[in-house]
């Protein structure tokens, strides 16, 4: 194997710096994770536009904040700015069980190593570099500080935070995917503009001081958020917040926001309209060596970069708009798709991998079937004030033909280096229920699992019904659960069909807003009677900037402001979630147990069978029960 050069990754180090000739660095970037040149990883494509548009760019990547800092000096100071992430997750959910335990290992760290990375990492790094270097701007970006811009509830400390921008005094934040935002920044500081001054650009976020003027920039509106101080007081406030921060997000012609914390005025521009063909290919088409930089190489193997090492990222964003997920909040919900020629010369790139076997692991995207997908009349999307295009029921506006995903797929299959594409992405399985989905123009639906059944399913399909209880699937903003049987129908007759053995992976999350124990002991009687016996489960974890965290909080749906039940203790949560594990010899005892103290006996017999009456020999619970919930 041909060794690749040093200077084909951007440097690590001062010796780095060196060999490419530099005497300076305009741009360090500091990150939580290890550095993997790969478009996969948040750092690496930040690092690139800079690298595009002319700048020296270095990397400090999961530096040591525990000593004397020497991490944090080794290349002086930058001649523009520093950029800080915390990596390509949320460092206390990298960190951090739903249960807040600590966890073992580190995705993003090589030999997935824990320990890398601290707390709150954003606010960690940012502090230092202010106090090492007072004079230098500092740029916050990445999934921590998008969703963390504005008040937000941390699940960790069990508390309302600002804004991170105040605990960490960075200058400014760039929220959501930063192509667009960043070049922006770039041009202005070339030209020798301070972040001060740069006011009227979309997607960013900075503090303003309270007792003078703000300035009216392209024709924005601004809307005002009850202030910190009042979120406080009031969770209703603050979950009221939440509606607006979540509708403008998803504008094309959105408002800017500013909400008072203290002395100081937090404004974040309206976003930017997603990005289109061009410019998101521009983005995957940078010169990546998709490797991990070469000094990882005695430390082990990086765990997220092996997942993806082979996968091809096809779009991003995701219209679901799901209560408990961030991609909405961080990728949008419009979304912006590569065009064929991109992605085929990244197919053609990764077989040139020396690893590469032949197989790719995932075409795909956050979900994997929504390629291409948009509004039909892009001037009613421009208008269009709804957090989700499928919720509660499909926009008759949404295009959602799966043919350019097809033909997508036979241009890969046709490559002469490939062996087997894979789908591991989760596919949205109500796009291809004709009951759900009235858009199945052409039958193209139906072409389209039969391919991804027949040729592109790696032993086991992965989707994501969450639950079985229609109120929880309301609360979720997921179709009814009856979807799922049909799509668990049509999918059994296609393997049935070409004689495959390919079991369906159903995901599903306990102790979620609106979900009662009882709703999780008939999910588990629901998905024994499929044959399911479940092992992708979740107990929910309330992230930032989520309709599901709000509610976990304040007690109240932020669109309705009506009280929702959740399960908050250890224990309530902790009973939630046995009950995905019925079938295993340890939880039987206690389900049975539970279920009793519940008047439950019908659950008893469809989970565990119904124990015989000692003198009879017959069910000790005979009957049928009502069906309706005991208060």
């Amino acid at each position: 194997m041909i060794e690749r050069p040093i200077t084909d990754w951007l440097p690590l180090t001062m010796k780095e710096v060196e060999k490419r000739g530099w005497d300076e660095v305009d741009i360090i970037l500091v990150s939580g994770d290890a550095y993997v040149d790969h478009p996969a990883f948040g750092t690496a494509v930040i690092g690139r536009i800079m690298e595009s548009e002319g700048f020296r760019v270095a990397i400090i990547a999961q530096p040591n904040w525990k000593d004397d800092l020497r991490d944090f000096k080794k290349f002086g100071k930058p001649k523009y700015f520093f950029g800080v992430t915390a990596g390509c997750m949320d460092s206390m959910v990298n960190h951090y069980t739903a249960n807040k335990r600590l966890r073992s290992n580190d995705s993003y760290t090589p030999g997935g190593e824990a320990g890398f990375r601290p707390d709150y990492a954003t606010i960690v790094y940012t502090k230092i570099l202010k106090e090492l270097y007072p004079d230098v701007p500092v740029l916050l970006g990445g999934i921590e500080a998008s969703l963390r811009r504005v008040t937000h509830y941390d699940y960790w400390q069990d508390r309302l935070m600002p804004s991170i921008l105040v605990d960490a005094g960075a200058d400014m934040l760039v929220y959501g995917m930063g192509e667009q935002p960043l070049r922006e920044i770039l041009k202005l500081a070339q030209k020798g503009v301070p972040f001060s001054s740069m006011r009227n650009i979309n997607q960013v976020a900075f503090m303003h001081d309270a007792s003078t003027e703000l300035r009216d920039y392209n024709n924005w509106n601004s809307v005002e958020l009850a202030s910190h101080e009042d979120c406080l007081k009031d969770k209703i406030k603050y979950a009221a917040n939440f509606k607006i921060v979540e509708v403008e997000s998803n504008k094309w012609q959105a408002n800017r926001i500013i909400q008072k914390v203290d002395d100081q005025l937090l404004v974040i521009n309206p976003p930017f309209k997603t990005m289109d063909e061009a410019e998101i290919d521009k983005s995957f088409d940078l010169p990546y060596t998709r490797m991990p930089h070469p000094k990882y190489k005695k430390r082990g193997p990086i765990p997220a970069y092996d997942m993806i090492k082979f996968s091809v990222n096809m779009h991003r964003g995701c219209f679901g708009g799901c209560s408990f997920c961030t991609i909405s909040a961080h990728q949008g919900k419009f979304v912006a798709s590569r065009s064929e020629k991109s992605v085929l010369k990244e197919v053609d790139e990764i077989t040139k991998h020396p690893e590469f076997k032949g197989y790719i692991s995932d075409l795909g995207g956050p979900s994997a079937n929504m390629y291409k997908m948009k509004g039909k009349d892009e001037s009613i999307c421009a208008r269009c004030q709804s957090p989700s295009c499928i919720h509660p029921v499909i926009c008759s506006n949404l295009d959602t033909s799966h043919k350019p995903m097809t033909e997508l797929y036979r241009k890969v299959d046709a490559n002469p280096n490939i062996k087997k594409a894979f789908v591991g992405s989760g596919v949205r399985y109500d796009l291809l229920v004709d009951d759900f989905n009235k858009n199945n123009q052409d039958g193209n639906h139906d072409e389209y699992m039969e391919q991804l059944v027949t040729r592109h399913v790696s032993g086991r399909l992965k989707v994501a019904p969450e639950h079985t209880s229609d109120d929880t699937l309301r609360v979720m903003r997921k179709p009814s659960f009856k979807y799922f049987k049909l799509f668990k129908q049509k999918y059994d007759k296609i393997q049935e069909k070409h004689n495959l053995k390919q079991p369906l992976i159903p995901y599903f999350i306990s102790s979620h807003p609106g979900c009662e124990e009882q709703d999780m002991a008939n999910l588990a009687a629901e998905t024994k009677d499929l044959g399911f016996e479940l092992e992708q489960v979740q107990d929910f974890t309330p992230t930032p900037m989520t309709v599901a965290e709000v509610i976990y909080y304040s007690g109240v749906h932020p669109y309705t402001l009506k009280p929702v039940k959740t399960a908050k203790t250890r224990e309530e949560k902790q009973a939630q979630n046995n009950f995905f594990f019925w079938y295993k010899p340890e939880y039987k005892n206690w389900i049975r147990n539970r279920l009793n103290k519940l008047n439950r006996p019908d659950l008893v017999e469809r989970l565990l069978g119904s124990p015989k009456n000692e003198n009879t020999g017959k069910p000790a619970f005979p009957g049928k029960y009502s069906g309706k919930k005991k208060r």
